[in-house]
């Protein structure tokens, strides 16, 4: 696999041939995130969603940081120009077209870019460690990544203003209780617990989950009404595929489905 300067690459995770890791690498600055950092992280995401023997991708920072916000040197003296010509929001913009399962492995901070990167992927594993806040109103300005509406769409209004009005942080239980996270487990176990999870989705039918993906998120975009007709017409597209044939017949002859991903 292509090596990168800011994020570390690693398909065959734990010796799984379905699950892709990567890991932002800039530990001297807590993994801000910075353009070309955002620029690696979606190369690299597209060369996974191209790969047809992955089926999940992690993402992950440090023990002391996911990621601790933007990053800040490159932001300061920035105008409204230098915003509207910088690719960063066209790159945001880019993850949200990956089909395949993104898991965010979060301890320690993840703060501003960094809770926005971890808020989209599709769910959030936290170690005990994890601490979460959207802190931009602190030096003056607001989130500008999602932190206003993913967080919102999250942990509802109430919660999510008292976040952004005060930049103050919430652990790693209160953001699991809020539905920021799905589930907390101790930090030293964070990358094992997670890729188990991983392995669960890997070992399921590639083109449900991208469907089942789908479904889900355009719960956020649309009425019910139109929810619902969706997923139906996502659940009938399972039904031309060999792997719903294999999943039924497998459940009837009481054995393990052999997903092929067709």
């Amino acid at each position: 696999m292509k090596s990168f300067e800011n994020i570390l690459l690693t398909k065959n995770y734990q010796n799984h041939a379905h699950v892709a890791l990567i890991q932002l690498n800039r530990p001297k600055v807590l993994n801000a995130i910075s353009t070309d950092l955002l620029k690696e992280l979606v190369e690299a995401l597209y060369l996974l969603e191209d790969d047809k023997d992955v089926r999940v991708i992690m993402i992950t920072g440090g023990d002391r940081a996911f990621a601790a916000g933007a990053d800040i040197a490159q932001l300061a003296e920035a105008s409204p120009i230098d915003q509207i010509n910088d690719t960063r929001i066209r790159t945001w913009k880019q993850m949200s077209l990956i089909s395949k399962p993104i898991i965010a492995a979060v301890n320690g901070f993840a703060l501003g870019a960094g809770s926005e990167l971890a808020m989209s992927c599709d769910f959030i594993i936290a170690g005990d460690s994890a601490r979460f806040g959207q802190p931009e109103i602190k030096i003056g300005t607001i989130p500008g990544a999602g932190g206003t509406q993913r967080l919102t769409r999250a942990i509802g209004k109430s919660k999510a203003m008292l976040a952004v009005l005060t930049g103050e942080m919430m652990d790693a239980y209160e953001a699991e209780k809020s539905g920021l996270v799905a589930k907390v487990v101790p930090a030293e176990t964070l990358m094992q617990e997670t890729f188990e999870i991983a392995k669960v989705i890997a070992n399921r039918a590639p083109i449900a989950v991208k469907l089942a993906k789908e479904a889900v998120n355009m719960a956020f975009e649309t009425p019910l009404k139109e929810g619902m007709e969706f997923e139906r017409r996502n659940f009938y597209l399972t039904f031309s595929s060999k792997d719903q044939k294999e999943g039924m017949k497998a459940f009837m002859e009481k054995r393990e489905p052999k997903y092929e991903g067709n």
